[in-house]
Formats: structure tokens, sequence, C-alpha cells
């Protein structure tokens, strides 16, 4: 268990880490780069992770993992993508962490309401509201009067990330049958 726990944990610093990196380039097709950033695309494998381990080992181990991928991701964050000299960059940092812990909590504790739900109903639920609650705490620190169009941006990538948690819901499906759930 303590194996996968880190494993998990470490997974979920890569994402979060990947995702603060990312979120910093706009989409610049299609007309995409007032609406949309990279960032959109990485984060919702976070509730991935934190959903999995929910359903198999409990709320309780949940927890840890997003904890510890917490410090592993806000750490990496600050040695790997992280300009001190860039007030931007510093408010990605602090945004992602507290939009991170608010939304992953919260997802944590949505999920175990609903785990006796059909068997996509916690994950999906659970992800959308954490989608919601991370995206507008980590846009609104990261950039609020900036001049970045924070607003749009965030509106581009909350869709994406609603898009992306219904994908999600394929490898979750898939995953499960790796692991026995806990009864809860």
């Amino acid at each position: 268990m303590n194996k996968l726990l880190i494993t998990l944990s470490f997974m979920m610093g890569v994402v979060v880490l990947a995702s603060n990196y990312l979120v910093q380039f706009p989409v610049n097709h299609y007309g995409l780069n007032e609406i949309l950033t990279y960032g959109a695309f990485s984060y919702p494998i976070a509730f991935l992770i934190t959903d999995l381990a929910n359903r198999s080992f409990g709320k309780i181990i949940a927890k840890k993992i997003v904890y510890l991928g917490f410090t592993i991701g806000i750490l990496f964050t600050l040695i790997f993508s992280t300009n001190f000299g860039d007030l931007i960059s510093i408010r990605i940092a602090v945004g992602s962490g507290i939009a991170f812990i608010t939304a992953q909590l919260l997802d944590v504790q949505i999920f175990d309401q609903l785990r006796k739900k059909k068997w996509f109903i916690a994950p999906l639920t659970s992800s959308l509201i954490g989608s919601v609650v991370d995206t507008f705490i980590f846009f609104s620190i990261a950039f609020y009067g900036t001049g970045v169009p924070w607003v749009t941006l965030s509106l581009g990538d909350l869709a994406v990330k609603f898009i992306v948690a219904l994908v999600m819901l394929i490898p979750f499906r898939i995953l499960l049958n790796l692991f026995k759930p806990v009864k809860a």
C-alpha cells in the first residue's frame, strides 16, 4: 500500500507541475488564445487519481494522496516552473496551491458522499464541481488585475475540463477492474 500511495502521490505531483507550466501558454490555434490554455488538458488527470484512490482505498487514503501530491506538486512547481522574478509566475504557484488543495479535498468529500450511486455518478460529479472550484480560485489568484483575460481563459479551461472529465470516465471504469472497491 505504501508503494502505491507514494506512486499515486508522485503522479499527482507531476500532473500539478505539468498543469502549472502549461497554464502559462494559451492555445494559439483556431482563435482560442484568449479562452484556453494547455493546462486545461492535463489538470483533470488529478481528479482521476483522487477518484480512483477514493473508490479503491477510501477517503482517508485519498486525502493522504492529495496532501502528498500537493506537497510534491508545489515543490516541483517552485523548483522547475516558478520564475521568482516574475509576479505572475509566483501568483500561478500560489493560486495553484490554494486551488488544488481546496478542489481536491472537496472532490474527496463529494465522491465519498456519492460512492454508493451508479459507478459514474461519484467521479463525474466530484470532478465537475472540483473543476469549477479549482478553475475560478486558480485563475482569479493567478491573473486578476494583470491584463490577462482570466475570465474568458477560465471559462475556456473549464469547458475543456468538463470534456476531459467525461473522457476520464473511460480509464476510471477500466482501472476500477484492477482494484477492489472499499465498502463505505
